[in-house]
């Protein structure tokens, strides 16, 4: 297979690193354009920015010259696929003149709550991917804008999926315990983290609410219908590095037990495994369910799958709601599952079926 040719807008912020560290060695795609904003452009990579990975940064990456995002327009040729690391406030004006022309798959959240946009997690809502037609011939685009979900939400409808298959969902609480990483670089400063949580993160609430619904809904004549239930949710800042932890609480249509869910979420991964395994970057189990009481934790499971696989455990039925209530925890890797590496798989199941060329 003849790689596709990646260019990262974006690439010195922590995001567009993470793109970068997600990309080295991939069998199908390979990086051709570093891409930022003016202060970066006409240095090599290696200056410009200050690499935040464990992983070494290649001797082939540092030398790169980085080029203004807006040139990226002069360089289409030779760019099949782009992956934008771009801040929101700036990502829908830019993303949308590179998709006139060229896919571009995002982690920023400025194209999610179009209604001709999917939110795509290839495990959770393949079938909305269709939605990019409708896209391109609305906005009389070659290419398309594809997001991924806020990487809180993400754990969140992995775990929720079979759930809402199988038993259906009449309500669901949230709690969040977010990693400093999600706050990008320096993020919170040591002063208001140590010996602290945060119980505020702006405007977070409100996009979990909004993807979860529509990420778990259905497409519907050309349109996606969101999930009928209710959706209410606390996210706050806690001073671990890496991994969003999710307490949940479930009101299900049928009853459920923590057995049930557990069968559930077995015939949900082999269901992946089946559909999804042969993409690189898919975890062995979208999934993992952990028996100990005191599981999962951030520091030890969240690289599990490579960093893709969401962990669940502590399932229990919920006194509240007996039979049709669960509760659980979830765990999600935010800045592999939930942005960067998340985003590529979502590009390798879109080159699969003929969206990337």
């Amino acid at each position: 297979m003849q790689k596709k040719r990646a260019a990262i807008m974006g690439a010195t912020g922590v995001a567009g690193q993470q793109f970068i560290e997600a990309l080295l060695g991939h069998p199908w795609f390979e990086i051709t354009g570093l891409y930022a904003s003016q202060r970066s452009a006409g240095k090599p990579y290696g200056e410009a920015a200050v690499w935040h990975s464990p992983t070494p940064l290649p001797n082939d990456i540092a030398d790169t010259t980085v080029k203004l995002i807006e040139d990226g327009l002069n360089d289409l040729d030779g760019i099949d696929v782009v992956f934008s690391a771009l801040p929101s406030e700036v990502a829908e004006e830019i993303e949308g003149k590179y998709a006139q022309h060229k896919p571009v798959i995002s982690t920023a959240s400025a194209y999610r709550y179009f209604d001709d946009t999917p939110i795509l997690v290839p495990e959770v809502n393949a079938d909305h991917a269709p939605l990019i037609e409708k896209q391109r011939k609305e906005r009389g685009w070659k290419g398309f804008v594809v997001p991924g979900p806020n990487c809180t939400t993400m754990g969140l409808i992995i775990s929720l999926k079979p759930l809402y298959e199988q038993f259906g969902v009449k309500s669901v609480f949230m709690t969040s315990m977010q990693a400093l990483s999600g706050a990008g670089y320096p993020g919170v400063p040591s002063l208001d983290i140590v010996d602290n949580v945060i119980p505020f993160i702006s405007k977070e609430e409100g996009k979990v609410v909004k993807e979860t619904v529509k990420s778990l809904g259905v497409l519907e004549k050309g349109s996606i219908v969101p999930a009928p239930f209710p959706v209410s949710c606390t996210c706050t800042r806690v001073a671990t590095i890496d991994g969003h932890f999710l307490s949940i609480f479930v009101q299900t249509e049928k009853p459920c037990t923590p057995e049930d869910y557990v069968a559930a979420v077995k015939s949900y991964n082999a269901k992946c495994a089946a559909r999804f395994g042969e993409l690189p970057s898919a975890p062995k189990s979208t999934i993992v369910v952990k028996t100990e009481d005191n599981r999962p934790q951030p520091r030890l499971d969240r690289e599990l799958g490579g960093g893709m696989s969401t962990v669940i455990g502590r399932i229990r039925q919920d006194e509240v709601h007996g039979a049709h209530g669960l509760k659980y925890c979830a765990l999600s890797h935010n800045t592999k599952r939930g942005a960067a590496k998340g985003e590529l798989m979502a590009a390798e199941y879109l080159m699969k079926q003929g969206y990337i060329e």
